[in-house]
């Protein structure tokens, strides 16, 4: 299953690396201050949590300055599929369909969301 199925990245990890994958490269005051508007961490935490990630091969880190920069080192789609069949695997019994109907059925996705759903299954229906 690659690189993610030996890393398992923790709920607190994929929040940095949504972070690492929007804004780029970033410093760990970066990625806290983005992390502090939605939950109180404190600094060392986001610093602990971001060496740990170093460790295990998640982000890669530039030291050539004072201030280090970090960068995620795994791909955004590959992580998301391999969580989502993953998910799918383990809590829908194998059935994307029910995890689509879960997914739209506790949310409300908007009409454009909507649209660019319908047009992928057509995609996928023509394949």
């Amino acid at each position: 299953m690659g690189v993610l199925s030996n890393l398992k990245p923790t709920e607190s990890e994929l929040e940095i690396l949504q972070i690492l994958w929007e804004k780029g490269d970033c410093t760990v005051r970066d990625v806290h201050e983005i992390l502090g508007k939605n939950k109180d961490a404190g600094y060392t935490t986001t610093l602990k949590l971001m060496q740990i990630m170093h460790e295990k091969g998640l982000v890669t880190r530039d030291t050539s300055s004072k201030t280090h920069i970090y960068k995620a080192l795994i791909n955004q789609q590959k992580t998301e599929q391999q969580l989502v069949t993953k998910m799918i695997d383990n809590v829908f019994n194998g059935s994307a369909a029910r995890l689509v109907m879960q997914a739209l059925g506790n949310h409300t996705a908007s009409k454009e969301e909507i649209d660019s759903i319908k047009k992928y299954l057509d995609e996928l229906g023509n394949k």
